[in-house]
């Protein structure tokens, strides 16, 4: 169970609203990056079902989902934002990742003093006093509750795009490289949500 040990810490230095950020979608072969804040004060608490909250990789989808609405509940505001599959292609998907982020965080009215974020590099370019935390969605409360929104909200995405491009199984893999997925490719070759600057997706031969 993932306590609040980093947070107080926090906390106990004087400061009094806190965002913790996470994104889902930067490995796939397709669709956008999603990137979550959450925000929360010395008031938060894990309790009842809250203390379930987990890396969202380690989670079923069916918790992920019940998890999604009580964050939404417990933390004072919950802020989310996207960059595309173009915006991936032109800025390159770290940038774009950073960029998801900074929109996660426009989107706060409840502007926080500081930031913990998840990986190995502070967000560029912010005022806002930040730490990074390597594998901080497996370690830190706030930051896993963050990768919950962002994973479920980008999973919403790619279930619309799978009735929108339905020969390429995005409701099952989300668009990671997954056996079938790349077979699709192979099969269909790419469509419009595919990101052409990748790799694997240039590898098969269809950009």
């Amino acid at each position: 169970m993932l306590d609040l040990a980093e947070e107080k810490k926090l906390f106990f230095r004087g400061y009094k609203i806190i965002g913790a950020i996470d994104e889902a979608g930067r490995g796939p072969l397709a669709g956008p990056v999603v990137a979550a804040c959450v925000v929360f004060n010395a008031n938060i608490s894990i309790k009842n079902q809250l203390s379930e909250v987990n890396d969202s990789k380690k989670l079923t989808a069916l918790k992920r989902e019940k998890l999604f609405g009580l964050i939404k509940q417990n933390f004072i505001e919950v802020g989310v934002g996207l960059c595309d599959h173009h915006t991936i292609d032109k800025i390159n998907i770290l940038q774009a990742t950073f960029l998801a982020m900074k929109k996660a965080i426009g989107t706060l009215k409840n502007k926080p003093d500081f930031l913990i974020i998840d990986g190995s590099m502070r967000l560029p370019n912010c005022s806002t006093p930040q730490q990074a935390y390597i594998k901080g969605d497996e370690r830190i409360f706030s930051i896993a509750a963050a990768s919950i929104i962002a994973k479920v909200t980008r999973d919403k995405i790619m279930m619309e795009m799978d009735k929108m491009y339905p020969n390429y199984g995005f409701a099952a893999h989300k668009g990671y490289g997954t056996k079938l997925h790349l077979e699709k490719l192979k099969q269909f070759g790419h469509c419009p949500i595919h990101r052409q600057s990748f790799n694997r997706v240039k590898g098969a031969g269809l950009v």
